[in-house]
């Protein structure tokens, strides 16, 4: 039960964004109140136990940090760190009947003669240097501005100072610039999966949600660069958490929220505990249970459009690619079907209500940079976790048998890596304690039930280009704080801090210090 009837600010939903919110507004004397509905916080930031027996901790939903800025692990003094891949990726494939593949990693010398082995110039690693080179600067200049005021689509312009940049990722269709920029298909499609990942499009769909997709992913830490957190992606929510209680916040878990009451400056927070009162009310949950909570008419339906699959092995595989080793192709991201033309024809077979005949997907090893996440013994006896993200299964395709067609996928999934593998990957997987696999497969309708993500939709709604747009009705009075901050919903006193928000999305933390600074703005 919460220790009190009201609070300064009450947070619905104990996910990262929600800790966040929680810590920075306990530390600045507010009396904080956080309504989890599960037995744990940490919402889609968990590390898990997922198979009986067996002593591996998984990341099993969000896996990878990118977006979390230093300035919040600084500010709120976290005992979390992530580390480097010495890898950025590897795609095999097939080229002339041998099979190859490109490994981008290593050092400037080893990528370009991996380019130039497999296209046959160094054209392409030029071209991938200067592209990356203009992303890297766009980060820079961006990154930073995701944890100030809003600024208006000219502010970003101006502070962006490229206007051919601009013009290719802001105005134009992402696979324009990925055309006239590379020749080779495979090498065209690691460029663009950037843009897909979570998001179901093509590289030419005209709302630029592939962009804003990509613009994401490349302008992380100001870098661009994807780490892996020590001790998996819990001990980031398991340290968030440490320092909102650490602050004074109360956390409270098992109260599921069931409704919110406002009056634009008081609000009532409804649980099955109780109702407490309220002066703000964040919510770290998407729009579409924004909406429920209030009692109002629900947003457009948002989709999800990826299979998420969880394994344990005793070792890795070999693969028919003898010029790599594994442990180099598995600790970056490994590419499985996602050659340009491949990921456009996953994407016409499964917009056309149908399994893509090569699901595209992508694999990664945390033990190889993390151990830790592995008991002793297994790090011994050399077990490896795999985590593949697939792309192009949108929740429609599992809507008249979620079950079997999520088996069929992954079945289809997991045949397409192992053609690029020396042996079956079955016969590498774990077993846990009753003797079963050690494999997990989430769809977007498991998403959806699991974690309240709406449609399975791991952004909540679709990414929007990180400045204000004065057509979104949601921003309300544009000189309100909230508004300022990228989080007002319709009611003044009740911020949405979740993925949903402005600038929200990955694992973050930004919509939850911009809806705490909008709290602290206000007074």
């Amino acid at each position: 039960m919460p220790e009190r009837t009201s609070y300064d600010a009450v947070i619905v939903g104990g996910g990262h964004n929600g800790l966040v919110a929680a810590a920075y507004l306990a530390r600045a004397g507010r009396s904080v109140l956080v309504l989890e509905r599960l037995d744990h916080t940490g919402g889609a930031a968990v590390s898990t136990r997922a198979f009986a027996g067996v002593d591996a901790r998984l990341s099993r939903y969000s896996y990878l940090v990118s977006l979390l800025p230093p300035k919040i692990v600084r500010d709120l003094g976290l005992r979390f760190a992530v580390r480097k891949r010495t890898v950025s990726s590897y795609t095999p494939t097939v080229r002339d009947g041998r099979p190859t593949g490109l490994l981008v990693g290593g050092g400037e010398g080893r990528a370009r003669t991996a380019f130039a082995e497999l296209t046959g110039s160094e054209r392409e690693f030029d071209a991938w240097q200067r592209f990356y080179g203009t992303t890297q600067r766009l980060a820079e200049r961006v990154f930073p501005t995701l944890t100030e005021p809003l600024p208006t689509r000219a502010a970003l312009r101006a502070t962006v100072d490229d206007d051919a940049t601009w013009h290719a990722l802001f105005e134009r269709p992402l696979g324009e610039v990925v055309e006239e920029t590379f020749t080779d298909d495979l090498v065209r499609g690691v460029v663009l999966t950037d843009g897909l990942i979570g998001t179901f499009a093509t590289a030419h769909d005209p709302s630029l949600r592939q962009n804003r997709c990509f613009l994401y992913h490349v302008i992380g830490g100001g870098t661009g660069d994807w780490d892996v957190p020590l001790g998996g992606m819990g001990a980031l929510t398991d340290a968030l958490a440490d320092a909102a209680r650490r602050a004074g916040a109360e956390i409270v878990t098992d109260c599921a929220v069931t409704g919110i009451a406002t009056d634009g400056s008081g609000a009532e927070v409804t649980c099955e505990q109780g109702t407490v009162g309220a002066r703000r009310v964040l919510v770290n949950a998407a729009p579409r249970e924004l909406a429920r909570l209030l009692g109002e008419a629900p947003p457009p339906p948002a989709e999800g459009a990826q299979l998420k699959v969880n394994m344990l092995l005793t070792r890795l595989p070999r693969l028919r690619d003898t010029g790599v080793d594994p442990r180099e192709a598995f600790s970056g991201t490994f590419h499985i079907a996602e050659g340009y033309t491949q990921l456009e024809s996953a994407y016409q077979q499964a917009a056309s209500g149908a399994l893509p005949s090569a699901p595209p997907s992508e694999i990664y090893c945390h033990s190889l940079t993390d151990p830790s996440i592995l008991g002793a013994d297994l790090v011994r006896q050399g077990y490896q976790t795999l985590t593949l993200f697939g792309l192009h299964a949108p929740a429609s395709l599992f809507t008249a048998d979620n079950d079997t067609t999520r088996d069929r996928l992954l079945a289809a999934t997991l045949a397409e890596l192992d053609r690029h593998l020396a042996e079956p990957l079955a016969g590498c997987l774990a077993h846990d304690g009753d003797g079963r696999p050690c494999i997990e497969a989430r769809s977007p309708l498991d998403l959806d039930r699991e974690l309240g993500l709406p449609g399975g939709n791991i952004f909540h709604r679709d990414l929007a280009f990180p400045y204000a747009d004065p057509s979104d009705e949601e921003l309300g009075d544009a000189r309100s704080a909230p508004a300022r901050w990228g989080v007002a919903t319709t009611h003044a006193n009740v911020l949405l801090c979740g993925a949903g928000a402005l600038r929200g999305g990955g694992v973050s933390g930004i919509p939850g210090h911009n809806a705490a600074m909008a709290v602290l703005e206000e007074g």
